[in-house]
């Protein structure tokens, strides 16, 4: 028990209302020493309550309030006696009949006192219970706050109203619908997930309203003031109760710590807390470990608590339903279905045939997920049955995983034809997945630091397994068509599934994810009755699963020795199509804001390319003439009719082979066109296009000037100050000193190419600065967005020499931040480098980007110059990520 300081002593001594401002403040610095103590926290925020409780007391009776036939309630958390330390004051003032006058003055002065106090934040209302009565009819707000309202102080004998009302108001099916549609709502604002990086812990599934929820409509029912109350009526039981509490209590712990950071009443858990909060909790930092480690663990704790109370939420109120709601309708017959010896189906959904099925035949655990995947009637499992499929999951054991009848179920469910997300879905919620595949269970919850990855690791490998499963369905194919077409003649999709099911399930043990991964699935699938060439295949898919997205977003696949070398790296055609559909999936799957039309057309090109290498056999030796040749034909083809050859050929000369070994056909003749329309005018040329393979968020920008140190510096700053973001840069320099530059770029609006007059705005920015070749336009500042502040991320340069290209590759990695490729820009400008290429990927918050450089006479620098280069560069980003970091 918790011994606080006594108000009346604060109000005696200083004789003023406002003393309580200096008691209250007092007390909850008491309150926060009883938590470091060991005090739990229901103690100290049930004790907060009944301090308010004496606070509200003394401010009502010093109104003169006692005997005005009012009552005074406390409603929302208050009523429930939860109380943080910033938590609104929610109270009624509630009378039996109008109010008086009288009472009115009376009432307008412990208001006024309630403001005074200060430190108070008070929500009011003052209502008869006829209002009562008119409001919580049509007003389900209000409804939920009188179930839980407690009278403080007043007329006892309106205790009891506030849950009449709502009786009269509401049936038991008219509040359980409302209050489901009210979650659903609720639900859909936080994504539908309990894996948000930055969850609100009181209104996101698996957060403190879903705890609520279950009290709300128990308590509308069953007439109960406590949820312990629910164990002795069978609604919930001792076991539930105790998960639920548990949970509460994580919950309450990280709002009070957020209330304490934040000073208000903040339940949102941003990067800018999670840090300090895990460390509350007693993550801290181990050595050996990443800096994040913290809070990875913080945050997978978090995680699997919220998965346990929405589970339980979903499970519980399924059983109201079922037992209390559905079975009282008019005309109501439930309707079974015998399926076999050990389910039914009940109102469509699956049901054991008696209590002891699992215990007695353990194979059921399974094949329930069995029939839910093979039998597209079923729609979903009934409470009880899953009560008791959570209880059996725990007793799965390695005797249990070697059983050859449960290896051949669990495979026949990865083979099922219907629902296979929403069956692992299930199996994972309801505990299956993680033990019948203890690894697994393992990375439940994990989560990793950073705004690459938008889900846990378990989430983002469902959601894999569940776009996998799209390319099969025709409203998803014309999204993704050729990749749908390739995933419907895989002859085995099981396995690209289980490939999926292994690719990340290494993630958190140290050492090589990938490399771990597959030896766990070559065991796997070995025991699950693969063949050896099968095992290898999955182990392959698994080793290599990133190896396709870095090739197209960090190398020049227009290089025929980038697609030549990674094609090599497949072998056939098997391994390229089976790689193609895990990547696509896997890429939508870790942040569908990554996946756009650009790299869409990134992954067709590699993919087109290395099946045509394939096809033709690998380790032929790429022929470049012919491949000029070719280009240069098919480009005459489309300038034909247009120009004079003799003209076209004056343009090509002044070309390296490099522009027509690595631009396509399409856009020399793009390019040819525009340079010979534009004829001997000495003002830069710009031109805007839809990307010819990637219609919808990706634009060409082709610019034609004369060549200036700062080109590349001053375009990207300002298609930086246009809101542009360049995904591809290509410069060419001709024999006549002129630039051929195009660039790849996404649109932050969405209507570059649907409005003329910004599309003209973007025109005339580049002409205006491109014409004054001795003013650099110099970097827009913007506020830098608040995530990015909290990743602390190792800047790295490295610089190497291509002696392909006779050019250095300079590859950077540091924190991605707006106008960053403006820097950039500006730092080779400085250092007198001309940038031919440049490959731009950002990773979240890290930006991983590609130049291929030269001194400004076209060779390459020296191996010291680089190493100069390199640290300059280093220190640069290095400065610039500091400022960004302590930006406020």
């Amino acid at each position: 028990m918790i011994n606080t300081l006594p108000l009346l002593k604060y109000t005696h001594d200083h004789h003023d209302i406002k003393a309580i401002n200096q008691w209250r403040s007092d007390v909850e610095q008491q309150l926060q020493e009883c938590l470091e103590q060991g005090y739990s926290i229901r103690d100290i925020i049930r004790t907060r309550s009944d301090l308010i409780d004496e606070a509200l007391q003394f401010l009502w009776q010093h109104a003169d309030l006692q005997n005005s036939g009012l009552g005074l309630f406390a409603v929302g958390g208050y009523g429930r006696r939860e109380m943080l330390p910033y938590s609104d004051v929610d109270i009624m003032i509630l009378s039996e009949e109008q109010i008086s006058p009288e009472n009115e003055q009376k009432i307008s002065t412990f208001i006024s006192s309630l403001w005074d106090v200060g430190n108070f934040k008070p929500g009011i209302s003052v209502r008869t219970i006829a209002d009562c009565v008119s409001q919580a009819t049509h007003d389900l707000t209000v409804a939920t706050s009188l179930i839980e309202a407690r009278l403080i102080d007043g007329n006892q004998n309106l205790a009891k109203w506030p849950r009449r009302i709502v009786s009269q108001s509401w049936t038991d099916k008219t509040f359980f619908d409302a209050k489901m549609q009210e979650q659903h709502k609720r639900y859909a604002q936080h994504n539908n997930t309990e894996s948000n990086l930055e969850p609100d812990i009181k209104n996101a599934p698996g957060g403190i309203r879903d705890i609520n929820q279950i009290g709300w409509i128990a308590k509308r029912h069953f007439r109960v003031n406590r949820i312990y109350d629910l164990v002795h009526l069978g609604f919930i039981s001792e076991f539930e109760l105790e998960v639920l509490e548990q949970a509460e209590l994580f919950l309450w712990e990280i709002r009070h710590y957020l209330h304490r950071l934040t000073k208000r009443d903040e339940n949102r858990l941003l990067f800018d807390y999670q840090r300090e909060i895990a460390a509350k909790f007693g993550f801290v930092r181990e050595e050996g470990k990443s800096p994040n480690y913290p809070i990875e663990q913080f945050m997978k704790q978090y995680y699997r608590t919220a998965q346990q109370v929405s589970t339980l939420n979903e499970m519980l109120l399924a059983y109201f339903n079922e037992s209390v709601i559905t079975p009282r309708l008019p005309q109501y017959e439930r309707e079974i279905v015998d399926i076999n010896a050990n389910f039914k189906l009940v109102d469509n959904k699956l049901a054991v045939q008696h209590h002891k099925i699992f215990a007695e035949n353990p194979s059921a655990i399974l094949e329930i997920f069995y029939l839910l995947a093979n039998r597209p009637e079923i729609e979903g499992i009934r409470a009880r049955t899953l009560r008791l499929l959570t209880l059996a999951a725990k007793r799965i054991n390695q005797a249990f995983r070697d059983n050859p009848v449960h290896q051949a179920l669990f495979m026949s469910i990865i083979r099922s034809p219907y629902r296979l997300y929403e069956t692992l879905v299930a199996m994972k919620r309801y505990g299956v997945l993680g033990n019948y595949i203890p690894a697994f269970g393992q990375i439940t919850g994990l989560m990793q630091y950073d705004l690459f990855h938008i889900y846990t690791v378990d989430a983002h490998t469902l959601l894999l397994i569940r776009n996998l499963n799209r390319f099969k369905e025709p409203e998803f194919a014309k999204d993704f068509p050729v990749v749908s077409s390739v995933f419907q003649r895989l002859a085995r999709r099981d396995i690209v599934y289980l490939a999926a099911i292994f690719h990340d399930i290494a993630k958190g043990r140290g050492g090589d994810h990938s490399e771990l991964g597959a030896a766990d699935a070559i065991e796997f699938c070995r025991n699950h009755g693969f063949t050896e060439r099968e095992c290898n295949l999955v182990a392959w898919l698994i080793q290599n699963h990133l190896l396709m997205s870095m090739t197209a977003q960090k190398k020049d696949i227009s290089d025929p020795d980038v697609v030549q070398e990674f094609a090599e790296k497949l072998g056939d055609m098997e391994h390229l199509d089976y790689l193609y559909t895990l990547t696509v999936a896997d890429i939508n799957a870790t942040n569908p804001t990554l996946w756009n039309t650009w790299r869409a057309s990134l992954m067709r090109q590699l993919y087109t390319h290395a099946r045509d290498v394939i096809r033709a056999g690998l380790g032929r030796p790429v022929d470049y003439q012919m491949l000029i040749e070719d280009t240069k034909f098919s480009a005459s083809e489309l300038l034909v009719n247009d120009f004079a050859l003799e003209d076209v050929e004056k343009v090509w000369q002044e070309l390296g082979d490099e522009y027509f070994i690595k631009e396509s056909a399409d856009e020399i003749a793009w390019h040819t066109r525009a340079i010979l329309r534009h004829g001997d005018n000495p003002a830069p040329l710009v031109l805007l296009r839809a990307h010819r393979k990637s219609a919808q968020d990706a634009v060409q920008i082709f610019i034609y000037t004369q060549d200036q140190p700062n080109l590349f510096a001053t375009t990207v700053a300002v298609l930086d100050r246009m809101n542009l973001d360049v995904q591809d840069a290509r410069i060419i320099t001709a024999s006549t000193s002129f630039s051929l530059d195009t660039y790849v770029v996404l649109d932050r609006f969405g209507n570059l190419l649907s409005d003329p007059e910004r599309e003209a705005t973007v025109v005339n920015a580049l002409v205006s600065a491109l014409s004054q070749s001795d003013q650099y336009p110099g970097l827009m500042q913007r506020r830098i967005p608040r995530q990015l502040r909290h990743f602390d991320i190792q800047n790295t340069v490295d610089i190497s020499f291509n002696a392909a290209l006779q050019q250095n590759m300079v590859e950077i990695s540091t924190l991605d931040h707006p106008g960053l490729l403006a820097k950039v820009g500006g730092l080779f400008m400085m250092q007198g480098l001309d940038i031919h290429s440049a490959r731009i990927v950002t990773l979240g918050e890290r930006a991983e980007d590609i130049f291929f450089v030269t001194k400004k006479d076209g060779h390459a620098m020296s191996a010291e110059e680089a190493q100069v280069f390199a640290e300059r560069l280093k220190a640069a980003l290095d400065q610039a990520s500091h400022q960004v970091c302590s930006q406020s």
